[in-house]
């Protein structure tokens, strides 16, 4: 994958298919650290020890749809490659946490990519589920909190287009600053 927050959507995308209603997804960027560490968690369908240790292999996949499930994979393998650490916990029933801490000086370590649009098309991809968002920087933190966003909009669904709009341009100004 070209960038990380391509792996997000991927991995966030694992969550969504899991059924989760709250997913958290936290980024820290850190030159001082020379660590971009990613962490996702979600209160999805969880999985055992088994499921975990199949998850890691690139030809197991839930879906109906194809063979091969490359997401968590290729998110490790990424994440090695750069000398970083990968992690994955999940009980059953309660959720899985994923843990990737890439070096961030490392010539592996792919650019972050497009959080922006990233993150707006999660959002405008079920509006049933709540996302916590915390971009954080030796010199700044960005939070974006859907439940907040959803109570100030009063009834308005997050993912009508103009919100989305507005979402991304309030998510590319956060983590600008």
């Amino acid at each position: 994958m070209p960038d990380i927050a391509m792996h997000l959507l991927d991995i966030v995308y694992n969550s969504i298919r899991a059924l989760a209603k709250q997913i958290t997804i936290s980024i820290h960027d850190s030159e001082k650290e020379n660590i971009i560490e990613i962490i996702v968690e979600d209160d999805g369908c969880g999985m055992d020890e088994e499921t975990i240790q199949h998850v890691m292999d690139p030809f197991f996949t839930t879906r109906t749809t194809r063979k091969v499930g490359l997401g968590v994979p290729l998110f490790k393998e990424g994440v090695l490659a750069t000398g970083g650490t990968f992690d994955i916990c999940s009980t059953v029933n309660k959720g899985t946490t994923i843990k990737g801490y890439y070096v961030k000086q490392h010539w592996d370590t792919p650019p972050l990519g497009n959080l922006a649009e990233t993150l707006a098309t999660l959002i405008q991809a079920n509006d049933q589920i709540d996302y916590l968002f915390t971009y954080t920087s030796d010199t700044h933190q960005f939070c974006l909190d859907t439940k907040e966003i959803k109570a100030i909009l009063d009834g308005v669904k997050i993912n009508e287009p103009e919100i989305i709009l507005w979402l991304k341009d309030y998510i590319k100004e956060g983590l600008s600053q």
